[in-house]
Protein backbone atom coordinates (compact mmCIF):
# COMPACT_ATOMS: atom_id res chain seq x y z
CA UNK A 1 0.00 0.00 0.00
CA UNK A 2 1.39 3.72 -0.60
CA UNK A 3 2.73 5.37 2.25
CA UNK A 4 0.27 8.13 3.21
CA UNK A 5 2.05 10.09 5.23
CA UNK A 6 4.63 11.03 2.43
CA UNK A 7 1.92 11.70 0.06
CA UNK A 8 0.27 14.00 2.40
CA UNK A 9 3.68 15.75 3.18
CA UNK A 10 4.08 15.87 -0.79
CA UNK A 11 0.68 17.78 -0.97
CA UNK A 12 1.72 20.09 1.87
CA UNK A 13 4.85 20.97 -0.17
CA UNK A 14 3.12 21.56 -3.12
CA UNK A 15 0.61 23.97 -1.07
CA UNK A 16 3.52 26.26 -0.50
CA UNK A 17 4.85 26.16 -4.08
CA UNK A 18 1.06 26.89 -5.43
CA UNK A 19 0.85 30.00 -3.55
CA UNK A 20 3.42 31.37 -6.25
CA UNK A 21 1.87 30.04 -9.03
CA UNK A 22 0.28 33.46 -11.42
CA UNK A 23 -3.16 33.34 -13.24
CA UNK A 24 -1.13 32.88 -16.51
CA UNK A 25 0.77 30.04 -15.24
CA UNK A 26 -2.74 28.17 -14.34
CA UNK A 27 -4.44 29.07 -17.92
CA UNK A 28 -1.38 28.10 -19.73
CA UNK A 29 -1.39 25.05 -17.78
CA UNK A 30 -4.86 24.61 -17.84
CA UNK A 31 -4.92 24.81 -22.01
CA UNK A 32 -1.64 22.64 -22.28
CA UNK A 33 -3.28 19.84 -20.37
CA UNK A 34 -6.34 20.38 -22.59
CA UNK A 35 -4.29 19.75 -25.75
CA UNK A 36 -2.06 17.02 -24.25
CA UNK A 37 -5.60 14.87 -23.29
CA UNK A 38 -6.57 15.39 -26.82
CA UNK A 39 -3.03 13.94 -28.47
CA UNK A 40 -2.78 10.86 -26.07
CA UNK A 41 -6.74 10.33 -26.11
CA UNK A 42 -5.66 6.80 -27.49
CA UNK A 43 -3.99 6.04 -24.12
CA UNK A 44 -6.95 6.77 -22.23
CA UNK A 45 -9.02 4.78 -24.24
CA UNK A 46 -6.68 2.08 -24.01
CA UNK A 47 -6.90 1.98 -20.43
CA UNK A 48 -10.63 2.49 -20.17
CA UNK A 49 -11.34 -0.12 -22.37
CA UNK A 50 -9.94 -2.63 -19.68
CA UNK A 51 -11.90 -1.05 -17.08
CA UNK A 52 -15.08 -1.42 -18.98
CA UNK A 53 -13.86 -4.91 -19.70
CA UNK A 54 -13.47 -5.76 -15.90
CA UNK A 55 -16.96 -3.86 -15.44
CA UNK A 56 -19.00 -5.97 -17.82
CA UNK A 57 -17.66 -8.91 -16.45
CA UNK A 58 -18.75 -7.94 -13.12
CA UNK A 59 -22.20 -7.27 -14.50
CA UNK A 60 -21.79 -3.61 -14.05
CA UNK A 61 -25.49 -1.70 -14.87
CA UNK A 62 -25.66 -0.55 -18.36
CA UNK A 63 -25.92 3.38 -16.64
CA UNK A 64 -22.57 3.02 -14.96
CA UNK A 65 -21.02 1.40 -17.95
CA UNK A 66 -21.93 4.33 -19.95
CA UNK A 67 -20.89 6.65 -17.17
CA UNK A 68 -17.60 5.03 -16.85
CA UNK A 69 -17.22 4.92 -20.42
CA UNK A 70 -14.82 6.90 -22.07
CA UNK A 71 -14.58 8.00 -25.95
CA UNK A 72 -12.74 10.42 -28.26
CA UNK A 73 -16.03 12.85 -28.07
CA UNK A 74 -15.95 12.70 -24.35
CA UNK A 75 -12.46 13.39 -23.72
CA UNK A 76 -12.53 16.10 -25.71
CA UNK A 77 -15.13 17.18 -23.72
CA UNK A 78 -13.26 17.23 -20.40
CA UNK A 79 -10.46 18.89 -22.44
CA UNK A 80 -12.61 21.56 -23.18
CA UNK A 81 -13.90 21.41 -19.77
CA UNK A 82 -10.07 22.43 -18.93
CA UNK A 83 -10.44 25.55 -21.36
CA UNK A 84 -13.82 26.36 -20.07
CA UNK A 85 -12.12 26.93 -16.77
CA UNK A 86 -8.88 28.62 -17.95
CA UNK A 87 -10.77 31.43 -19.30
CA UNK A 88 -13.17 32.01 -15.75
CA UNK A 89 -11.73 35.12 -13.96
CA UNK A 90 -9.20 33.21 -10.91
CA UNK A 91 -11.45 34.09 -7.69
CA UNK A 92 -7.81 33.80 -5.80
CA UNK A 93 -6.59 37.20 -4.19
CA UNK A 94 -10.45 38.94 -4.69
CA UNK A 95 -11.56 40.91 -2.17
CA UNK A 96 -14.94 40.25 -1.19
CA UNK A 97 -15.42 43.61 0.85
CA UNK A 98 -13.33 46.49 2.32
CA UNK A 99 -14.70 48.99 5.43
CA UNK A 100 -12.52 51.49 7.02
CA UNK A 101 -12.83 51.69 10.51
CA UNK A 102 -12.91 55.60 12.86
CA UNK A 103 -9.63 54.64 13.54
CA UNK A 104 -8.39 54.27 10.15
CA UNK A 105 -8.04 50.86 9.74
CA UNK A 106 -9.15 49.07 6.24
CA UNK A 107 -10.46 45.68 6.74
CA UNK A 108 -11.24 43.44 3.68
CA UNK A 109 -11.97 39.77 3.19
CA UNK A 110 -10.01 38.16 0.47
CA UNK A 111 -10.42 34.72 -0.96
CA UNK A 112 -7.81 32.37 -0.65
CA UNK A 113 -7.06 28.51 -1.48
CA UNK A 114 -8.86 25.79 0.63
CA UNK A 115 -5.03 23.90 0.64
CA UNK A 116 -4.97 20.05 0.00
CA UNK A 117 -8.35 18.75 -1.49
CA UNK A 118 -9.21 15.47 -1.29
CA UNK A 119 -11.68 14.10 -3.58
CA UNK A 120 -12.99 10.39 -3.35
CA UNK A 121 -15.13 9.15 -6.27
CA UNK A 122 -16.31 6.29 -7.84
CA UNK A 123 -16.78 5.13 -11.69
CA UNK A 124 -16.56 8.25 -13.53
CA UNK A 125 -12.83 8.84 -14.75
CA UNK A 126 -14.02 12.62 -16.19
CA UNK A 127 -14.01 13.60 -12.74
CA UNK A 128 -10.21 13.58 -12.64
CA UNK A 129 -9.68 16.61 -15.20
CA UNK A 130 -12.68 18.22 -13.58
CA UNK A 131 -11.16 18.26 -10.16
CA UNK A 132 -7.80 18.82 -10.92
CA UNK A 133 -8.91 21.56 -13.39
CA UNK A 134 -10.87 23.47 -10.40
CA UNK A 135 -8.46 22.77 -7.93
CA UNK A 136 -5.48 24.18 -9.78
CA UNK A 137 -7.26 27.19 -10.77
CA UNK A 138 -8.01 28.04 -7.61
CA UNK A 139 -4.46 27.50 -6.31
CA UNK A 140 -5.59 24.14 -4.47
CA UNK A 141 -3.30 20.76 -4.27
CA UNK A 142 -5.31 17.68 -5.42
CA UNK A 143 -5.22 14.25 -3.60
CA UNK A 144 -7.81 12.06 -5.65
CA UNK A 145 -8.66 8.42 -4.99
CA UNK A 146 -10.97 6.75 -7.82
CA UNK A 147 -13.00 3.74 -7.37
CA UNK A 148 -11.81 0.40 -8.42
CA UNK A 149 -13.74 0.20 -11.08
CA UNK A 150 -12.21 3.53 -12.97
CA UNK A 151 -8.98 2.61 -11.53
CA UNK A 152 -7.11 2.29 -15.00
CA UNK A 153 -8.61 5.38 -16.29
CA UNK A 154 -7.47 7.29 -13.70
CA UNK A 155 -4.21 6.61 -13.35
CA UNK A 156 -3.85 7.16 -17.00
CA UNK A 157 -4.75 10.84 -17.05
CA UNK A 158 -3.31 11.61 -13.68
CA UNK A 159 -0.41 10.49 -15.75
CA UNK A 160 -1.05 12.94 -18.39
CA UNK A 161 -1.97 15.74 -15.61
CA UNK A 162 1.64 15.47 -13.90
CA UNK A 163 3.41 15.49 -17.69
CA UNK A 164 2.12 18.64 -18.12
CA UNK A 165 2.87 19.87 -15.06
CA UNK A 166 6.45 18.83 -15.00
CA UNK A 167 6.70 20.01 -18.96
CA UNK A 168 5.46 23.25 -17.30
CA UNK A 169 8.03 23.12 -14.46
CA UNK A 170 5.21 23.25 -12.02
CA UNK A 171 4.96 21.07 -8.95
CA UNK A 172 3.65 17.74 -9.89
CA UNK A 173 2.84 17.12 -6.86
CA UNK A 174 -0.25 19.54 -6.97
CA UNK A 175 -1.87 16.15 -8.10
CA UNK A 176 -1.68 12.76 -7.07
CA UNK A 177 -3.38 9.74 -7.10
CA UNK A 178 -3.99 6.83 -4.07
CA UNK A 179 -2.88 3.71 -6.13
CA UNK A 180 -4.23 0.41 -4.31
CA UNK A 181 -5.66 1.72 -1.28
CA UNK A 182 -8.09 -0.77 -0.09
CA UNK A 183 -10.10 0.38 2.40
CA UNK A 184 -8.47 0.10 5.66
CA UNK A 185 -6.50 2.65 3.93
CA UNK A 186 -8.81 4.79 2.46
CA UNK A 187 -10.00 5.17 6.27
CA UNK A 188 -6.64 6.08 7.54
CA UNK A 189 -6.44 8.60 4.63
CA UNK A 190 -9.68 10.07 5.97
CA UNK A 191 -8.30 10.90 9.20
CA UNK A 192 -5.34 12.68 8.00
CA UNK A 193 -6.73 15.98 8.95
CA UNK A 194 -2.79 17.49 9.54
CA UNK A 195 -2.20 17.07 5.61
CA UNK A 196 -5.96 16.85 4.06
CA UNK A 197 -8.09 20.33 4.48
CA UNK A 198 -10.95 18.96 2.75
CA UNK A 199 -12.65 15.42 1.56
CA UNK A 200 -15.31 15.56 -1.57
CA UNK A 201 -16.85 12.55 -1.90
CA UNK A 202 -18.87 12.00 -5.85
CA UNK A 203 -20.66 8.50 -5.57
CA UNK A 204 -23.50 6.79 -4.43
CA UNK A 205 -24.95 6.76 -0.93
CA UNK A 206 -22.98 3.79 -0.01
CA UNK A 207 -19.85 5.92 -0.67
CA UNK A 208 -20.94 9.57 0.74
CA UNK A 209 -22.49 8.17 3.71
CA UNK A 210 -19.14 6.50 4.31
CA UNK A 211 -17.10 9.77 4.18
CA UNK A 212 -19.15 11.43 6.18
CA UNK A 213 -19.69 9.32 9.18
CA UNK A 214 -15.92 8.37 9.64
CA UNK A 215 -13.87 11.30 7.95
CA UNK A 216 -12.33 13.59 10.75
CA UNK A 217 -11.68 15.85 7.99
CA UNK A 218 -14.14 18.37 7.04
CA UNK A 219 -16.54 17.29 4.47
CA UNK A 220 -18.81 18.60 1.41
CA UNK A 221 -21.31 16.35 1.36
CA UNK A 222 -22.38 15.49 -2.73
CA UNK A 223 -25.72 13.45 -2.64
CA UNK A 224 -27.43 11.40 -4.29
CA UNK A 225 -30.14 12.61 -6.65
CA UNK A 226 -33.84 10.91 -6.34
CA UNK A 227 -34.65 14.07 -8.51
CA UNK A 228 -38.44 14.65 -9.03
CA UNK A 229 -40.57 15.89 -11.78
CA UNK A 230 -44.00 17.62 -10.83
CA UNK A 231 -46.75 17.90 -13.45
CA UNK A 232 -49.42 19.93 -12.28
CA UNK A 233 -53.10 19.96 -13.37
CA UNK A 234 -52.03 23.64 -15.31
CA UNK A 235 -49.49 21.91 -17.11
CA UNK A 236 -48.79 21.71 -21.03
CA UNK A 237 -48.37 17.59 -21.17
CA UNK A 238 -46.73 17.99 -24.64
CA UNK A 239 -43.95 19.83 -22.55
CA UNK A 240 -43.92 17.40 -19.72
CA UNK A 241 -43.38 14.18 -21.88
CA UNK A 242 -40.67 15.98 -23.94
CA UNK A 243 -38.98 17.23 -20.39
CA UNK A 244 -40.01 14.08 -18.43
CA UNK A 245 -38.22 12.27 -21.65
CA UNK A 246 -34.88 13.84 -21.36
CA UNK A 247 -34.47 14.29 -17.81
CA UNK A 248 -34.64 10.24 -17.61
CA UNK A 249 -33.32 8.94 -20.40
CA UNK A 250 -30.97 11.44 -21.84
CA UNK A 251 -28.15 9.95 -19.32
CA UNK A 252 -29.34 7.63 -17.48
CA UNK A 253 -26.33 6.74 -14.67
CA UNK A 254 -25.97 10.73 -13.60
CA UNK A 255 -27.61 12.24 -10.38
CA UNK A 256 -29.44 15.12 -12.00
CA UNK A 257 -31.47 12.51 -13.88
CA UNK A 258 -34.76 11.94 -13.30
CA UNK A 259 -35.82 9.19 -11.04
CA UNK A 260 -39.37 9.75 -9.73
CA UNK A 261 -42.44 12.34 -11.31
CA UNK A 262 -45.07 13.35 -9.55
CA UNK A 263 -48.71 13.63 -11.50
CA UNK A 264 -52.04 15.30 -10.50
CA UNK A 265 -54.66 13.08 -11.11
CA UNK A 266 -56.80 15.73 -13.31
CA UNK A 267 -54.16 15.15 -15.77
CA UNK A 268 -52.92 11.46 -14.92
CA UNK A 269 -55.35 9.94 -17.70
CA UNK A 270 -53.99 11.93 -20.45
CA UNK A 271 -50.55 11.80 -19.27
CA UNK A 272 -49.18 8.41 -18.82
CA UNK A 273 -50.63 7.17 -22.31
CA UNK A 274 -48.41 9.11 -24.29
CA UNK A 275 -45.30 9.60 -21.65
CA UNK A 276 -45.21 5.76 -21.76
CA UNK A 277 -45.75 5.97 -25.71
CA UNK A 278 -42.24 8.13 -25.84
CA UNK A 279 -40.76 6.01 -22.69
CA UNK A 280 -41.27 2.67 -24.77
CA UNK A 281 -38.90 4.14 -27.01
CA UNK A 282 -36.23 3.95 -24.68
CA UNK A 283 -37.89 0.18 -22.90
CA UNK A 284 -38.35 2.59 -19.46
CA UNK A 285 -40.30 0.19 -16.81
CA UNK A 286 -42.76 2.73 -14.67
CA UNK A 287 -43.36 1.57 -11.48
CA UNK A 288 -47.12 3.22 -10.63
CA UNK A 289 -49.61 3.66 -7.82
CA UNK A 290 -53.23 2.50 -8.37
CA UNK A 291 -54.42 5.72 -10.47
CA UNK A 292 -51.35 5.48 -12.91
CA UNK A 293 -51.68 2.32 -13.35
CA UNK A 294 -55.41 2.39 -14.48
CA UNK A 295 -54.44 5.11 -17.13
CA UNK A 296 -52.50 2.59 -19.46
CA UNK A 297 -51.35 -0.60 -19.86
CA UNK A 298 -47.82 -1.79 -18.87
CA UNK A 299 -47.70 0.17 -15.87
CA UNK A 300 -45.83 -2.21 -12.95
CA UNK A 301 -47.26 -1.67 -9.42
CA UNK A 302 -45.13 0.53 -7.44
CA UNK A 303 -44.10 -0.29 -3.40
CA UNK A 304 -43.87 2.80 -0.62
CA UNK A 305 -39.65 1.75 -1.61
CA UNK A 306 -39.86 3.23 -5.10
CA UNK A 307 -40.92 6.54 -4.04
CA UNK A 308 -37.11 7.06 -2.09
CA UNK A 309 -35.03 4.95 -4.62
CA UNK A 310 -31.81 6.38 -7.44
CA UNK A 311 -32.06 4.28 -10.02
CA UNK A 312 -29.58 5.15 -11.98
CA UNK A 313 -31.21 2.62 -14.47
CA UNK A 314 -34.05 2.51 -17.06
CA UNK A 315 -36.57 2.63 -14.43
CA UNK A 316 -39.21 5.57 -13.14
CA UNK A 317 -41.39 5.90 -10.15
CA UNK A 318 -44.91 7.44 -10.74
CA UNK A 319 -47.32 9.04 -7.89
CA UNK A 320 -50.52 10.66 -8.36
CA UNK A 321 -51.50 13.47 -6.14
CA UNK A 322 -54.77 15.49 -5.93
CA UNK A 323 -52.82 19.32 -5.23
CA UNK A 324 -49.72 21.34 -5.29
CA UNK A 325 -49.41 20.92 -1.73
CA UNK A 326 -49.40 17.33 -1.50
CA UNK A 327 -46.77 17.22 -4.22
CA UNK A 328 -44.32 19.55 -2.29
CA UNK A 329 -44.82 16.84 0.59
CA UNK A 330 -44.43 14.07 -1.28
CA UNK A 331 -41.34 15.57 -2.79
CA UNK A 332 -39.96 16.67 0.33
CA UNK A 333 -40.36 13.78 2.04
CA UNK A 334 -38.61 11.81 -0.45
CA UNK A 335 -36.34 13.37 -2.33
CA UNK A 336 -32.40 13.68 -1.87
CA UNK A 337 -32.14 17.67 -2.38
CA UNK A 338 -30.69 17.31 -5.01
CA UNK A 339 -32.95 18.70 -8.39
CA UNK A 340 -36.60 19.24 -8.51
CA UNK A 341 -39.00 20.40 -11.39
CA UNK A 342 -42.57 21.23 -11.74
CA UNK A 343 -44.11 21.35 -15.18
CA UNK A 344 -46.96 24.24 -15.29
CA UNK A 345 -48.87 27.14 -16.79
CA UNK A 346 -49.79 28.57 -13.29
CA UNK A 347 -47.51 31.34 -11.58
CA UNK A 348 -48.67 30.62 -8.49
CA UNK A 349 -48.17 27.14 -8.18
CA UNK A 350 -44.41 28.27 -9.54
CA UNK A 351 -43.69 30.34 -7.47
CA UNK A 352 -45.12 28.02 -4.38
CA UNK A 353 -42.80 24.79 -5.35
CA UNK A 354 -39.49 27.50 -5.96
CA UNK A 355 -40.52 28.75 -2.35
CA UNK A 356 -41.35 25.29 -0.57
CA UNK A 357 -39.23 22.63 -2.21
CA UNK A 358 -36.51 22.03 -0.14
CA UNK A 359 -33.49 21.43 -2.82
CA UNK A 360 -30.05 22.41 -3.86
CA UNK A 361 -31.90 23.25 -7.90
CA UNK A 362 -35.54 23.99 -8.38
CA UNK A 363 -36.93 24.04 -12.04
CA UNK A 364 -39.77 25.45 -13.52
CA UNK A 365 -40.98 23.77 -16.91
CA UNK A 366 -37.24 22.43 -17.83
CA UNK A 367 -35.17 19.45 -17.29
CA UNK A 368 -33.36 18.27 -14.21
CA UNK A 369 -30.51 17.59 -16.47
CA UNK A 370 -29.45 21.00 -16.41
CA UNK A 371 -27.91 20.70 -12.64
CA UNK A 372 -24.46 20.80 -13.90
CA UNK A 373 -21.17 23.36 -13.33
CA UNK A 374 -20.83 23.52 -17.11
CA UNK A 375 -24.34 24.13 -17.96
CA UNK A 376 -24.69 26.82 -15.25
CA UNK A 377 -21.40 28.87 -16.94
CA UNK A 378 -18.60 27.40 -13.80
CA UNK A 379 -17.17 25.43 -16.52
CA UNK A 380 -16.36 22.03 -15.23
CA UNK A 381 -17.46 21.16 -11.66
CA UNK A 382 -16.42 19.16 -8.47
CA UNK A 383 -19.88 18.10 -7.92
CA UNK A 384 -23.49 18.73 -6.73
CA UNK A 385 -23.52 19.91 -3.38
CA UNK A 386 -26.74 18.84 -1.45
CA UNK A 387 -25.66 20.40 1.92
CA UNK A 388 -26.39 23.53 3.37
CA UNK A 389 -23.31 24.77 4.36
CA UNK A 390 -20.49 26.77 2.56
CA UNK A 391 -21.37 25.29 -0.66
CA UNK A 392 -24.63 24.21 -2.25
CA UNK A 393 -25.84 22.99 -5.67
CA UNK A 394 -22.95 22.95 -8.55
CA UNK A 395 -19.41 23.93 -6.98
CA UNK A 396 -17.74 25.87 -9.01
CA UNK A 397 -14.26 27.67 -8.41
CA UNK A 398 -15.68 30.08 -5.51
CA UNK A 399 -16.89 26.72 -3.68
CA UNK A 400 -13.19 25.55 -3.29
CA UNK A 401 -11.93 28.79 -1.75
CA UNK A 402 -12.14 30.12 2.12
CA UNK A 403 -11.41 33.71 2.99
CA UNK A 404 -8.96 35.36 5.25
CA UNK A 405 -9.32 38.94 6.61
CA UNK A 406 -6.44 41.50 5.69
CA UNK A 407 -5.81 44.56 7.59
CA UNK A 408 -4.12 47.77 6.87
CA UNK A 409 -3.08 49.96 9.18
CA UNK A 410 -0.29 52.99 9.48
CA UNK A 411 0.28 52.78 13.32
CA UNK A 412 -2.67 52.44 14.85
CA UNK A 413 -2.40 50.29 18.55
CA UNK A 414 -5.49 49.02 20.46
Amino acid sequence: MMDLKSIGSAAKEAVSKMNRVSSKQKNDLLYALARLLEKESKAIIKANAIDIENGKKNNMPDGLIDRLLLTDERIKGMADGLREVAALDDPIGAMESVTVRPNGLKIGKMAVPMGVVGIIYEARPNVTTDAFGLCFKTGNVCILRSGSDAKYSAEAIVDIIRKALKEASLPEDACQILKDVDHEGLQKFMQMKEYVDLLIPRGGAGLIRNVVENSKIPVIETGTGNCHVYVDESADLDMAVDIIFNAKTQRIGVCNACESIVVHEKVAGKLMPALKKRLDEKNVEIRGDEIIQKTTDGIVPATVDDWGTEYLDYILSAKTVSSIDEAIDHINRYNTGHSEAIITSDYNNAMRFLNEIDAACVYVNASTRFTDGNEFGFGAEIGISTQKLHARGPMGLKALTTTKYVIMGNGQIR
